[in-house]
């Protein structure tokens, strides 16, 4: 019989003018990106999470510290990939991942389609097994303010 888990992640990033903007490991333009050690992915962070989480496996802090010179800037796709290793090496296979991105702006429906296929290739899962969503906060909140992106994501594993 299959073991299987879920686990859930979230991460929220400041958007500040200067920096890129990384979502679902890829670059979108736009004025402002997200304030972080790294990149600030914040898809992939919270992805992270939730499989980190599922396999008992503490969390993206605890693997990749914000205070590591080595992490100062990394590109998230990295991350995500040595946490695919560590659920691997734990004998853990990813069955699906479901994602919610809140933003107010930019819009991100025409990026999903390509956050999908990156995001897939990484944790080496058919693209069908990544759902993404985008949505508003209707204008409220420091994300409706355009201050931040914030997102949610579930994470299920099988053994």
């Amino acid at each position: 019989m299959a073991k299987i888990r879920v686990g859930f992640g979230y991460d929220v990033h400041q958007l500040v003018e200067g920096r890129k903007l990384w979502l679902g490991g890829i670059s979108i333009e736009n004025p402002k990106g997200l304030l972080g050690h790294s990149d600030a992915d914040v898809l992939i962070h919270a992805i992270c999470d939730a499989l980190l989480g599922a396999a008992n496996l503490r969390d993206i802090g605890y693997h990749f510290p914000d205070t590591a010179t080595e992490y100062k800037n990394v590109d998230s796709k990295i991350l995500l990939r040595r946490t695919t290793d560590l659920l691997h090496e734990a004998g853990w296979h990813i069955g699906n991942i479901d994602a919610t991105i809140c933003a107010e702006y930019p819009k991100l429906n025409p990026h999903i389609e390509k956050m999908k296929e990156t995001l897939a290739s990484l944790m080496e899962i058919e693209v069908s097994e990544v759902s993404l969503k985008a949505t508003t906060t209707e204008k409220l909140g420091f994300t409706g303010r355009e201050e931040g992106i914030s997102t949610y994501a579930v994470a299920l594993i099988e053994k």
